[in-house]
């Protein structure tokens, strides 16, 4: 694998923490090839230590974010993180292909999985409403009248319908549908 790792927001990348990094990440080395790219990004926010990962590999994204007060903490929920994504990964591979991953691609530690279920997407709610015309403040408000962390409104200024949402930092987030 070919680390990339940055540090954001004035965070300064101590050799350290690089080879806490590339230690930790030796883990899942053994999964994928030696020219995939990875790329670490550790940053704070107030006291949270955040590290997200991210590797493309063969038409998949493997992803895994985590946020604690302890950088090297928060290394290892990446990794387990990874971990359960390459189960999942190769579980899906099995099925589909109807073929045995090779013992050498297995998790050194893995226990024997119960068969897990293929997801299933069942929706046990349906919710109607009326959408009457407002403005994306408008929405914000009502959204928080209601207590809800996102609220769908038909736009006044564009005439579509939108999405406000409350974002982790607390400010507030717009989706606006685009047209394909």
């Amino acid at each position: 694998m070919k680390l990339r790792i940055t540090g954001k927001n004035n965070l300064e990348l101590t050799d350290a923490l690089k080879n806490a990094v590339e230690k930790k990440l030796s883990i899942v080395d053994k999964f994928f090839e030696d020219d995939t790219d990875v790329n670490v990004v550790l940053s704070v926010v107030k006291n949270d230590q955040i590290v997200e990962v991210t590797i493309p590999y063969k038409g998949v994204i493997f992803r895994a974010e985590a946020r604690s007060e302890d950088m090297y903490s928060t290394l290892d929920e990446v990794v387990e993180k990874l971990k359960k994504q390459w189960r999942k990964y190769k579980t899906k591979l099995e099925k589909r292909f109807n073929v045995k991953i090779p013992a050498d691609l297995q998790l050194a530690a893995e226990e024997p999985e119960k068969e897990p279920r293929e997801e299933e997407f069942k929706i046990v709610r349906t919710k109607k409403f009326g959408m009457k015309p407002m403005s994306p403040e408008e929405a914000i408000l009502q959204m928080n009248l209601l207590g809800h962390d996102f609220y769908i409104f038909n736009n006044v200024e564009t005439d579509d319908i939108n999405v406000v949402y409350r974002r982790r930092d607390g400010s507030y987030g717009l989706i606006e549908a685009e047209k394909m």
